[in-house]
């Protein structure tokens, strides 16, 4: 059977970056360290640093006084924030940067006396903290449907910002609903869209000609996860997401000759070899990668971290090398 891995897939630069600091500060405060919410949306990530001695919590007043506390990377409300502090807890904020930049994006439009619409999915982490960074009006939408029934303080003076992680298409058909409705209407385009997001999606739209089916290594409440098996199937590919090897049905391969492997952004590497590893002890593979995009990005820790940190960590990205030679021993 052949194997192809999209290129890129797996751990983008803002989850790398939220997994470290976590990391550092375990290394630096020692346990236990408390993080609201999931780190990133991925139970495998979560149990190894609940291993390693981080508290997840769903609320703040869960960590007692002075408790050294992350914020997720998908970002918190402000309310969130000044609860937090009043508690008076040691703060260490891993929002990923290209989410705190939807954040200012929209604090500014609400400054210039606009509403804002929100194009996102309702109850995922990164909209609810994003709608509590807003202080003035807000709307979510998350569909060309929504967009009809909007209803706004001034035609002339709205504005739209997006989740991060949604799909390219989906995004432009509700900016497209959005102009039409509100001509004067202003906003970043797609460029909300993360390059990370993108440029997984990308791969995918060049992975799935090539296969008979497309494994989506994830979690399922992730929502970049999901957007690459929606793609996948959109191009006309059963697609399937998993969140490990254990969840791989080897129904799924009668009749196919050729699989696709991606992973999404919250989804380490060495799950995909797993995976891999898995399909080895089904069938013979050759595997290969798909040409892509090498993503060298990486953000600054925050300073505290930055200055005290042990040195880079190991990377879990998938620039970690490929064992391709164990595949194929039987």
């Amino acid at each position: 059977m052949q194997v192809i891995l999209a290129q890129p897939r797996g751990f983008c630069a803002g989850v790398e970056r939220a997994i470290e600091i976590v990391e550092r500060a375990l290394a630096l405060y020692g346990p236990p360290v408390y993080v609201r919410h999931e780190i990133v949306h991925n139970g495998h990530v979560v149990e190894r640093l609940r291993a390693k001695g981080v508290r997840f919590v769903d609320e703040v007043d869960e960590v007692p006084p002075g408790g050294v506390t992350i914020f997720s990377a998908h970002g918190v409300s402000t309310s969130v924030d000044e609860a937090a502090r009043a508690r008076g807890l040691h703060i260490i904020d891993a929002t990923c940067p290209l989410v705190a930049r939807v954040h200012l994006e929209g604090a500014r439009y609400s400054r210039q006396g606009r509403d804002v619409v929100l194009i996102g999915h309702a109850g995922h982490a990164e909209v609810e903290g994003t709608l509590g960074r807003l202080k003035g009006p807000v709307h979510l939408v998350g569909s060309v449907e929504d967009v009809a029934g909007l209803e706004v303080s001034d035609p002339g003076r709205v504005a739209y910002i997006t989740q991060t992680t949604l799909s390219i298409d989906d995004t432009r058909s509700i900016i497209e609903a959005l102009k039409a409705r509100f001509p004067a209407i202003v906003g970043p385009d797609t460029n909300d869209i993360c390059y990370a997001t993108q440029n997984r999606q990308r791969a995918v739209l060049s992975l799935a000609p090539l296969v008979d089916l497309v494994l989506v290594v994830g979690a399922a409440n992730s929502s970049n996860s999901n957007r690459l098996r929606e793609i996948a199937q959109d191009a006309g590919v059963p697609a399937h997401l998993i969140d490990d090897a254990s969840a791989l049905d080897p129904a799924w391969l009668e009749g196919v000759s050729s699989v696709g492997v991606t992973a999404g952004a919250s989804a380490p590497e060495d799950l995909v070899q797993e995976v891999l590893a898995a399909l080895s002890r089904l069938t013979m593979l050759r595997v290969m990668t798909l040409p892509g995009i090498e993503e060298t990005l990486r953000f600054r820790l925050p300073a505290e971290l930055e200055a005290a940190g042990p040195g880079p960590l190991p990377r879990h990205r998938s620039d970690m090398p490929i064992r391709h030679e164990d595949l194929n021993r039987k």
